[in-house]
């Protein structure tokens, strides 16, 4: 079903960060949200993940959805390996082996056979991290604020790969400022202002 949203509007402290803001995100796609800063892109994400409420306007589409999401923040567990930060948002029934995440952590250049814990990463390896560990929980939405931030090009490329491997015909919707991210993730450009 598609995320369709009418006349959306909030404020903070009388400062208004979407007006009236309406569009509809189609089911099984990607939408890649770009515009200046401070113009209401993760407050948008954050009202669609039900993290804020929206002062007027209304959303459908979202009730029976299930919602996996990275943070501009990591939000990682320090003290716990990759594997174990990964295995926490598993479905109890999940059929994904340990194998088969170390292997998607490799292809993200992350060795997680060594036992390190998170807190001995660095902040590009903690972000690839919490990116596969949103891809692999049990989702029908994506929503992702400025995931590839701070990734050099060749990692950039490896992550978006996995990215749109493990989200087929999944709705995907994520903030991003630079436009090269909207092809290589074969998404639509959605422009706030």
């Amino acid at each position: 079903m598609d995320i369709t949203i009418k006349n959306l509007s909030k404020a903070f402290d009388e400062q208004l960060v979407l007006n009236d803001f309406t569009h509809t995100f189609k089911e099984g796609t990607t939408t890649c949200i770009m515009g200046k800063s401070g113009v209401g892109k993760t407050t948008l994400l954050s009202i669609l993940m039900g993290l804020e409420n929206a002062d007027s306007g209304q959303i459908n589409g979202l009730s029976d959805k299930k919602i996996s999401a990275v943070f501009q923040e990591d939000r990682l567990c320090m003290n716990l390996t990759a594997l174990l930060n990964i295995k926490m948002v598993l479905p109890k029934n999940s059929h994904i082996s340990d194998e088969r995440i170390i292997s998607l952590l490799s292809k993200i250049g992350i060795d997680a056979s060594d036992k390190k814990t998170v807190s001995e990463y660095s902040g590009g390896m903690c972000r690839r991290v919490a990116i596969l560990r949103a891809l692999l929980a049990d989702f029908d939405l994506l929503i992702m604020d400025e995931p590839l931030k701070g990734l050099d090009t060749e990692t950039k490329e490896k992550v978006i790969s996995l990215i749109k491997e493990l989200t087929t015909n999944k709705t995907v919707i994520l903030t991003t400022h630079d436009p090269t991210d909207v092809d290589a993730l074969s998404g639509e450009a959605l422009l706030i202002q």
